[in-house]
């Protein structure tokens, strides 16, 4: 089957993504802000058309991701969603009808280029599709942990930078966690139906876990500039997801001297995410 197909759905539903974070991010700014958590939040955002039409995004999105966590590797699917960001400024300057500056263009170019090196480079393999649960307890632990904590050091915090990019990593955990447990849910609805897919507990994890990381990642947009939040999250959720593919799932990337073209295009992806956050947000396109 190769990797065509669950790099088309990866695609789809990083689009999706993108134009729900843009939907999202307008909507957010309209509802009063908060120092803490508050659960009122989503009930304000309810009242949002825009909010509706990104989740609506969000639910294709998910249908995109699980078709290709169906696939494919989750450290293939889940890094190629680093491309969110790139499609985001451009839906936001479509939605804005701005024209976006050479420079952006430029770290666009950086983005995908270094995204392509990387997967080339470390040439993720490996499908295990059963896990046993005593990985599940010590990965659903490490990452509720980390969640945990990345959201009490910015409660901590008044809005602003560390605020937003403790949030964003907290968002970033949740949904590599999210990615993870939706890949193993899938895997029994193939094997077992539709009745297996509701009767076993992955598809509950991931619903809360996906909902967790949603509240988060509403929070994020309210607590700090996007140039905070921003590479947290998207920089996070790859490398989270990447480490998870690898102790869940068993999956294997290239060593030795592949490490060195992985790590330049490391590099660029870094460099173009935040010159696109940066940017962005300095052209209004965010």
């Amino acid at each position: 089957m190769g990797i065509a197909l669950p790099v088309l759905f990866a695609l789809f539903a990083a689009l999706s993504n993108a134009l729900a974070t843009v939907l999202q991010r307008r909507a957010a700014l309209v509802v009063p802000q908060s120092d803490g958590f508050r659960f009122g939040l989503v009930l304000d955002l309810l009242r949002q058309p825009l909010w509706i039409g990104g989740i609506l995004a969000v639910i294709a999105a998910g249908v995109g991701q699980a078709a290709a966590l169906s696939l494919g590797a989750l450290a293939l699917v889940q890094p190629l969603f680093v491309l969110e960001l790139p499609f985001a400024l451009l839906i936001a300057s479509l939605v804005g009808r701005a024209r976006l500056p050479g420079a952006l263009w430029l770290a666009v170019a950086g983005v995908v280029v270094g995204l392509g090196v990387v997967l080339v480079a470390a040439s993720p393999t490996g499908n295990r599709t059963h896990v046993p649960f005593d990985r599940w307890v010590l990965a659903l632990v490490a990452c509720a942990a980390a969640m945990a904590v990345l959201a009490a050091v910015a409660l901590r915090r008044s809005p602003g930078r560390m605020r937003a990019g403790c949030l964003g990593a907290a968002t970033a955990v949740g949904y590599a966690l999210t990615a993870a447990l939706m890949k193993s849910a899938v895997r029994v609805l193939d094997e077992d139906g539709l009745l297996g897919f509701l009767t076993t507990w992955q598809t509950y994890a991931f619903a809360v876990s996906g909902v967790c990381a949603l509240l988060l990642l509403e929070h994020a947009m309210q607590g700090g500039p996007l140039v905070a939040s921003q590479p947290a999250l998207t920089l996070g959720d790859a490398g989270v997801s990447v480490a998870l593919g690898v102790l869940l799932y068993e999956e294997h990337l290239r060593s030795h001297w592949w490490l060195v073209p992985q790590l330049v295009g490391l590099g660029l992806i870094a460099t173009g995410v935040f010159a696109l956050v940066r940017r962005g947000e300095a052209a209004g396109a965010l």
